[in-house]
Parts: C-alpha cells; structure tokens; sequence
C-alpha cells in the first residue's frame, strides 16, 4: 500500500499522463506532417505569385498542404478539448421526468437487454418513463419487449406498428407518446450504464442546452472490426465531441444515445419527418437532422463524457461500409442544411467557431481527396514519396490511436493503427460514392 505522503505525486503523474495521451492526436498530426515534408522539399518554399497560385500550390503539394492543415485543425481541436468538462450530475431533487424512446426493428433478443439495461439504470423510478417501439419487425422483437413488460408491470410502454414505418416514424411515436420533460433517444442494440441517464440529464439545468450527447462505445469489441471501431469511436465521440462541446456545438447528437429538451424538438417533429432533400424524402440522418433542429432553434448541443453507453458494431466489412455510407450521406444532407443558418444570427453567442470548425474539417476532406487522386503520379514522379507517406500514417495513427489508452489501459490501442490502413484502403470510397448518391433515401443497413 502507498504511503499517503505519495499520494499527490502518484496523482499528480496520473493527471500528467492525461494530459499527454489527450495531446497524442495533436503530436502525431505534427509528426506526420514533418515526415511528409522532407520528403517534398518544394512544398517548404511554396510562393505565391498571383491571385490563382495558391490554388496551384495546393494542387502540386496536397499532402503537404493537408499537413499544414492539419496542424492548425488538431491544434484548434486540443485546444478545446483542454477546456472541456463534463457536467456532473445533480441531486435527486434536480432530476427532471425523463422518457427514454427505444426503437426497434428486427432486433430480437437484444432488444431485451437493451431496455433492462435503462430499466436497471440509476434513476428515480417515479421520474422515468420507458416506451419501446416496434417499427413493424418480422422477428420475435416483439415478443421480447412483451416479455420484460410483464416482468415490471407499470415501467414500461410499448407501441407496435403492424408494418415497418421507419426510425423517423418509429421515434416520433414514442415522442408523442412521451410525458418526460427531458426525451432520451438509445439504440435498440445498446446497454447504457448505471449512471448514464443521471449524467445525460445534467447540462438541462442550463436553460440554454436543447441536447446532449452521450459517449458510444463498442459493446462486441472482440470482433476484429468491433476492436478498430471501438478505437475509432473514442476518437470521435470522445475527443472530437469534447471539443466541439467547448463552443457548445456538438454537430450530431447520435441516435445510439442523446437526450433532447422536449420543448426543443417537439414543435418541429412535422418539418423533421417528412424532411427532403433535393426532392426526395431523406430516411437516413435522424440524429443529425434533430441536432440541426435544436440548433436552428437557438439551443446549445453540448457532450457529457461520464454517461456512456455500449453499441453493437458490425463485424463485417458489408455492414461496416453501409453503415458508414448511411452516416455519410447524413454528412452531406444535414451538412447543406447547416450551412443554411450557419452565418445567420440563430443564437447569440457561440456562432464563429462553429463556422471554422465546418469550413476546416470539409477543407480537409477536399485535401484529402486531391492527395488520393494524385498519389499514382506523385509515386511515379518519386518513389521514395510511399515510404514517407507510409511512415507519416504509422506515426500520425499510433500518437492518435494513444489517445484510447485515457479509457484502456491496454495495448489495444494498436487496432487504431490498423484501423488507418483498413479505412485508406477499403473505405475511401464512400463519402465520394455518398455525395453521388445522396438522394438515396434507403435506410441502407437491413
């Protein structure tokens, strides 16, 4: 046992190894871009010399340009993410009436343990409402929400659709139906924690949130793809979402936990269901599309990291590129429409760094893309370039990948790397392929 003349130093080593592993995206952004450049001197001395040549220079030098980007995207991004604090949970006194929405289709057992798993949760039994909803499946879904129902009679409510209608209308069902001050929307193949609904709920105390996003983790990370994802997942719904929460602007609530100021959404549920886009009715995006909602309303969208929930992930490569092919074509949709209000004066405060961090992040998606379609004749022109780019993904994926070692003590963090291989070489192909297909209105994962 340590002696307590130790204690502040073990704490005070503890605290300074969080804070490196929280500045590891940053230091491997750094050292990615470094190596890239000394493989291409040129971009190093770019000049510009008329009003087109910066255009030019970001053509002939995209990896290198994408690196300087980079920098200031992830040093912006830490920056924020060193501000951040969750919110901590308040007396039972304070607890709002809270109505967890459960959707479901075609889930069979899980959805079971899904709804004991807020049923079991660390919440006043007289303040907490659960309605599952079955959209129409053609399995025993139903018969397992039946089951837990007579389990503990009087907790839960059920609505069943006789045929499938949708998330969208499945989510709006179970938010009529609700009499909570606060909607919490969870995945039908999830498990939150014990104290997840008492942390989601906390930041409502500030009249100016209208939602609140919860950490999402891999619940079947023993798959090879669950175990990469799980690594990703800490990376963008932890750091990423931290940050954004710093200037109150989460971008997406997501639908496999989140929590909505019922006065917020409820006004706007007709517009949210029958939303279109470009004329054709939008299936995909709910969570983003309720987050834009909130957000155009003149609300804050904030994180709490200390309420988690634990998500099935796909285990294979198919369902793994339709899921990420729906989330992307969610990107483009709800991303046109925040660009709509995004220079209005839709709040009062908190509206410059939420232009950046858009302007910033799709700058580096086009980057990107200019790097991949140039990279045969940038190999051709110098070998040596793969090498480069090659160290530059080792290096900038193990410091990012680090960052999961906050959560897990484990040498896990390893799958993050593969996982950057993984995604250059099979997945690359799904934001172009969603920015082609984003009429498509298919649900596109059953």
């Amino acid at each position: 046992m340590a002696l307590p003349a130790h204690r502040p130093a073990v704490a005070l080593s503890a605290r300074a190894l969080d804070l490196f592993l929280g500045l590891c995206p940053f230091l491997g952004v750094i050292a990615g871009a470094i190596l890239i450049a000394l493989q291409d001197p040129a971009a190093a001395t770019m000049r510009f010399d008329g009003w087109a040549e910066p255009l030019g220079v970001l053509w002939r030098h995209p990896f290198a340009a994408l690196g300087v980007l980079q920098i200031g995207y992830f040093g912006l991004q830490t920056v924020l993410w060193l501000r951040y604090r969750p919110v901590a949970p308040g007396p039972d006194a304070e607890l709002p009436s809270l109505t967890v929405v459960i959707p479901a289709y075609n889930e069979g057992p899980m959805v079971e343990r899904s709804i004991a798993s807020v049923l079991r949760a660390d919440y006043p039994a007289d303040r907490l409402e659960v309605i599952a909803v079955d959209d129409g499946s053609r399995d025993d879904t139903f018969f397992h929400m039946e089951r837990l129902r007579r389990r503990h009679p009087g907790r839960l409510r059920l609505v069943r659709f006789a045929g499938n209608r949708g998330k969208r209308a499945a989510l709006e069902a179970g938010f009529r139906a609700a009499t909570g001050d606060v909607l919490v929307t969870i995945d039908s193949d999830s498990e939150v924690e014990a104290g997840t609904l008492r942390a989601m709920v906390a930041p409502f105390r500030d009249p100016r949130v209208g939602a609140v996003a919860g950490k999402v983790t891999v619940l079947n990370r023993s798959t090879f793809i669950g175990a990469m994802l799980d690594v990703q997942y800490t990376l963008a719904f932890d750091f990423a979402r931290a940050a954004q929460s710093s200037f109150r602007t989460v971008a997406c609530c997501p639908g496999a936990l989140s929590a909505f100021r019922r006065d917020a959404i409820l006004p706007h549920l007709p517009r949210w269901l029958d939303q279109r886009f470009l004329g054709r009715p939008v299936a995909h995006g709910e969570d983003q599309a309720l987050t834009n909602i909130v957000l155009r309303a003149g609300y804050d969208t904030v994180y709490q990291s200390n309420a988690a929930i634990r998500t099935l992930a796909p285990s294979r490569y198919r369902q793994l590129s339709r899921m990420f092919l729906r989330w992307e074509r969610s990107y483009v949709v709800e991303g046109f429409s925040f660009a709509r209000f995004m220079f209005t004066r839709y709040r009062p405060t908190n509206r410059v760094l939420p232009v950046v961090s858009f302007v910033l992040g799709n700058l580096r998606l086009a980057l990107l893309y200019a790097g991949l379609l140039q990279l045969p004749l940038l190999l051709a022109e110098r070998p040596t370039r793969l090498g480069a780019l090659l160290g530059a993904i080792v290096v900038s994926a193990t410091f990012t990948a680090a960052y999961y070692l906050r959560r897990d003590r484990s040498l896990r963090f390893v799958y993050g790397v593969v996982y950057a291989f993984y995604s250059l070489l099979l997945l690359q192909w799904i934001l172009p392929w969603a920015v082609v297909t984003a009429r498509d209105e298919r649900w596109g994962t059953r």
